[in-house]
């Protein structure tokens, strides 16, 4: 772990330790996770508007609909058609494998 010698004006580190006893957390815990907070928004849950989920599922029942009356041979070439994109960092080939496991599973039953 490294150390980092900081200098705050006092009402800001009056600020900060408040809130951290605020959260029952030591100060240093609470300046880490403020750090981390603010330097990952990737990794943070945001809600998605009302607007956009029903904009995406108006989308997905426009592409079902276009595709239903097709064949399975023209449900295949739609498909192979389709964007390919690499998995993410996290997702491991035995994560992969597992999740290709249960699509096809579903697609037997």
């Amino acid at each position: 772990m490294s150390r980092l010698t900081l200098r705050l004006p006092e009402t800001l580190h009056q600020q900060l330790t408040r809130l951290a006893e605020s959260e029952g957390v030591s100060l240093n815990q609470f300046i880490v996770y403020a750090l981390t907070r603010q330097t990952t928004p990737a990794y943070s849950v945001h809600p998605v508007p009302t607007g956009e989920v029903t904009r995406q599922e108006e989308d997905f029942r426009t592409l079902i609909n276009k595709l239903e009356p097709n064949s399975p041979e023209q449900l295949m070439t739609a498909l192979s058609q389709r964007e390919k994109v690499e998995p993410e960092e996290e997702l491991s080939p035995e994560i992969i494998s597992r999740i290709k496991q249960r699509i096809q599973n579903a697609a037997q039953s």
